[in-house]
């Protein structure tokens, strides 16, 4: 029938991309333990408060935002899989010595170094999805890959809580550090893709990549105001367990992006981004103005809901700019934007926190989606010839 979309035949589910997917997992299952651990941590045993939290929780930002447009240029010329390995070990490096932290200082600069970690593995690990998926089914691919993401992004925090409760932040820190080394086993028996003629040039900044990160940016500042302060903020408003809200966004965020895998591949990418934004701003109005258990709940849902969208629908746009040899430099470049979000947000809103309680925050954040939201329609609206931004 004239325009339904064309059926789509490549095959996706190799061995390579789903060992690609189990050590994603093991990674962000990593990073869900210190999401948790961490604000606890600082305004715990450091002694900190909210902004020492959110400047411990974004401070990695810094060297990854600076690390990531070369990990990009390198993953082009060398290789996916040895920066996802060096990646993978300094995690585990810079987690394991945060047991031995006892002042914020000291924490901020192990972050630091998580922040090249981070760059690595995320940076050579997303292009390597689009070297292993077939072009049609790109959107498909990242939602389904996403999946060792958020999955560990749930599993982690009840992980951490776990941990906590067993045997303190020691135990918490072992834990975390064991699945970075997980990961770093999987990457080991991960063959490389093949590569092209074309690739080993690498650029450093891929331009086409650059307003579309912005609308990608707007998400993550939006998120990380949830992914901050879920832990506080539930507690505040009398939750047990802290983990609960962490492990339902997770939870949801993965059943959507199974349910819908292949949404980005049928619908236009920036009308469904900038849906995605407003749902953002819906969830986080509701976790500030709902300062209950079941209002925390809600709000977490509604999050995941939109998030599950935000990145299947900005990478395939991205990826759809670049050639095999310039999907390094697309990753690297659009995934500075989450640096920037990650990092920066977490920091300023912390300092809302800090004056004006974590309800603030959230709001705050809700009013930066929704400019993330106008921006990427402006660019939908621009982008209406396939010419400009193709797929």
């Amino acid at each position: 029938m004239s325009g339904m979309p064309e059926p789509v035949v490549g095959r996706l589910l190799t061995p390579a991309f789903v060992l690609l997917g189990l050590a994603d997992l093991a990674y962000f299952t990593c990073v869900g333990v210190t999401l948790l651990a961490l604000p606890l941590y600082v305004t715990g045993p450091i002694g900190s408060d909210e902004a020492g939290a959110g400047l411990a929780v974004g401070s990695f930002a810094i060297t990854a935002l600076v690390c990531r447009p070369f990990v990009g240029r390198w993953s082009d010329r060398v290789g996916r899989r040895p920066l996802m390995l060096g990646g993978a070990l300094l995690c585990a490096v810079g987690v394991g010595l945060t047991a031995l932290a006892e002042s914020l200082a000291v924490v901020v600069a192990l972050r630091l170094l998580l922040g090249v970690a981070e760059a690595a593995f995320f940076v050579a690990g997303f292009a390597m999805i689009a070297d292993l998926a077939p072009p049609e089914r790109m959107g498909e691919a990242l939602s389904i890959n996403s999946l060792g993401l958020y999955l560990g992004l749930a599993l982690g925090p009840l992980l951490g809580e776990a941990l906590l409760g067993w045997g303190g932040y020691d135990a918490a820190w072992a834990g975390a550090t064991l699945m970075a080394l997980v990961a770093a086993g999987l990457v080991l028996v991960l063959p490389e893709p093949p590569r092209s003629e074309e690739e080993g040039h690498g650029k450093l900044i891929h331009r086409p990549a650059v307003p579309l990160s912005l609308g990608l940016l707007a998400s993550l500042v939006a998120v990380s105001a949830f992914l901050t302060f879920a832990a506080l903020h539930a507690r505040d408003v009398g939750m047990d367990d802290a983990g609960v809200a962490l492990f339902v966004y997770g939870l949801v965020v993965v059943v959507c992006r199974v349910a819908f895998a292949t949404v980005p591949d049928r619908v236009p990418p920036l009308p469904l981004a900038a849906a995605a934004l407003a749902g953002l701003a819906v969830g986080l109005v509701v976790l500030a103005t709902w300062q209950a258990p079941v209002g925390v709940l809600v709000g977490a849902v509604v999050l995941a809901v939109s998030i599950a969208f935000v990145f299947p629908a900005f990478f395939a746009a991205i990826f759809a700019t670049a050639r095999p040899s310039e999907r390094g430099a697309a990753s690297g470049t659009a995934s500075a934007s989450m640096d920037v979000g990650l990092g920066l947000g977490p920091v300023l809103l912390g300092l809302v926190a800090r004056s004006g309680g974590i309800p603030a925050a959230f709001v705050v954040a809700a009013a930066v989606a929704l400019l993330g939201a106008a921006w990427t329609l402006l660019l939908a609206r621009r982008a209406s010839s396939p010419a400009r931004v193709p797929r």
